[in-house]
């Protein structure tokens, strides 16, 4: 069962990136900040990835919290190389995109979202 659950996540996005070539890395990140799937290029380092990902995300956490803005939905961070985004998948995984600059943002938000979604029906 644990097997099938793990290819589906693998899949899911595979699926994300096959769709959206902008993407360069698609992880999917445990809440001990582990990668559990991951569709990624070449170039991309998934401990790496998983480890800051979570790290800003709790940071967005609190101050969220802190600054009395609700609970987090997302952290979109954009550098003049290309972007990151980290969106929860359900209570305990966080999905996170490296995006390159020219990518259409709006598109893979959506295209996110819809992913996360589909990840987090995968815990239940």
């Amino acid at each position: 069962m644990a097997t099938e659950r793990l290819e589906r996540m693998n899949s899911v996005l595979r699926e994300l990136r096959a769709n959206l070539p902008e993407v360069e890395a698609a992880v999917l990140i445990s809440s001990d900040a582990m990668a559990l799937a991951s569709d990624i290029s070449d170039d991309s380092d998934e401990e790496m990835i998983s480890a800051l990902s979570s790290s800003v995300l709790n940071m967005g956490e609190r101050a969220s919290r802190d600054l009395k803005r609700g609970v987090l939905e997302q952290v979109f961070i954009k550098g003049d190389q290309g972007s990151l985004l980290l969106l929860h998948c359900g209570p305990h995984a966080l999905l996170s995109l490296m995006v390159r600059p020219e990518a259409k943002l709006g598109v893979v938000l959506m295209e996110a979202k819809r992913t996360a979604e589909e990840l987090s029906r995968l815990f239940e």
